[in-house]
């Protein structure tokens, strides 16, 4: 995944700073669907944290921004914990009534936090024609696949109720 981001950056003639890149990885290979010259926003950037001598929990922003206004960066690290956000996909169209699983969510070992940051009485459009999420799961383990299967196993603890559309013609 490393080699096609970084051909798609070279492509757009990104060479310093941050880059926020989103792809699809399937049985098939590596599908670059976002590259952009800016950091993970919003949300999502909790899921990275740094370290530096005599203090710990530092986030991505200050690191950012620190490197912005040109002090060295160099002592700050990212923790050695892999880390994971899941953003929660919406399964279907229609009306978003509530979530319930959030706390046994959040009781899986290595997950973080669960924000449900869906409105009540919203309405829902999954994507690729919606532009939003149900929420985020965040979690830490000891490697990659340790942290991905406690945001798989958090999401499967998740209920959504998602009422019809009622449309009215006029």
């Amino acid at each position: 995944m490393l080699d096609a981001v970084a051909a798609a950056a070279r492509a757009l003639g990104l060479a310093h700073g941050p880059v926020h890149a989103e792809c699809r990885v399937n049985a098939a290979g590596v599908y670059v669907l976002e590259v952009a010259a800016r950091p993970i926003g919003g949300l999502c950037a909790r899921a990275l944290r740094f370290t530096a001598p005599g203090r710990s929990d530092i986030s991505l922003e200050e690191v950012l921004l620190r490197h912005a206004i040109g002090e060295d960066i160099s002592a700050f690290e990212r923790e050695h914990a892999a880390s994971g956000v899941m953003m929660i996909p919406i399964p279907k169209r229609g009306i978003f009534r509530g979530a319930g699983g959030v706390d046994d969510a959040g009781a899986v070992n290595g997950v973080d936090d669960v924000r449900i940051t869906a409105k009540e009485d919203g309405i829902l459009v999954p994507l690729p024609e919606g532009r939003s999420y149900l929420g985020f799961i965040f979690a830490h383990g000891d490697t990659p696949a340790v942290a991905e299967q406690a945001l798989r196993d958090a999401h499967g603890r998740l209920r959504f109720r998602i009422d019809a559309e009622v449309r009215v013609l006029g």
